[in-house]
């Protein structure tokens, strides 16, 4: 399995306790989802290793995993920094209206007056706020996510589109 076919779902912070369990940091959008699988594909420079569960424990955005075969500190401590993904056919599907941060990536931001704007080249997280970043004319644009701007997503084409207030591009 590639990369390019697996969602992130969070990252290794690092080793719990003696016998190989591990601090998970868990994306924002993916916590409730580890309750419901049994196993996690780390990358281990670059190449998606499969990691069974053997059991989890899940608090707000952090977790404490213990696989199948990891079963001392110092295997657990190799994992550190690791990337942990699922197979994008296991996400569950987004609602009308509604996105995963690294789905939209690539997107058009086009606004209804001015036509198109860019491309959404990242998603930022500021508290319980998200932001879709796009570049326009070398400048950089943080559109707010929860703002009444957005007027739909068509995740066939691929395209977002807006209706910026008046000076919006200027601030």
């Amino acid at each position: 399995m590639n990369l390019v076919d697996c969602y992130p779902i969070g990252h290794v912070l690092r080793a719990h306790g003696l016998k190989g369990e591990v601090s998970v940091f868990l994306n924002a959008e993916s916590p409730t989802q580890w309750k419901k699988i049994d196993h996690v594909l780390v990358d281990l420079g670059g190449q998606l290793v499969p990691h069974f569960i053997q059991h989890i424990s899940v608090r707000d955005t952090k977790a404490f995993v213990k696989w199948e075969d990891v079963n001392t500190v110092e295997a657990a401590r190799q994992l550190q920094g690791c990337g942990l993904y699922l197979p994008k056919a296991l996400r569950p599907a987004s609602g009308r209206g509604e996105f995963y941060n690294d789905e939209v990536l690539g997107f058009a931001v086009v606004d209804k007056q001015l036509g198109e704007l860019g491309i959404v080249c990242e998603v930022q997280e500021h508290g319980p706020n998200r932001f879709l970043v796009f570049d326009r004319e070398g400048k950089e644009h943080l559109l707010p996510v929860n703002a009444p701007f957005i007027r739909s997503i068509n995740k066939t084409a691929r395209k977002i589109t807006v209706d910026l207030p008046e000076g919006f591009l200027e601030i």
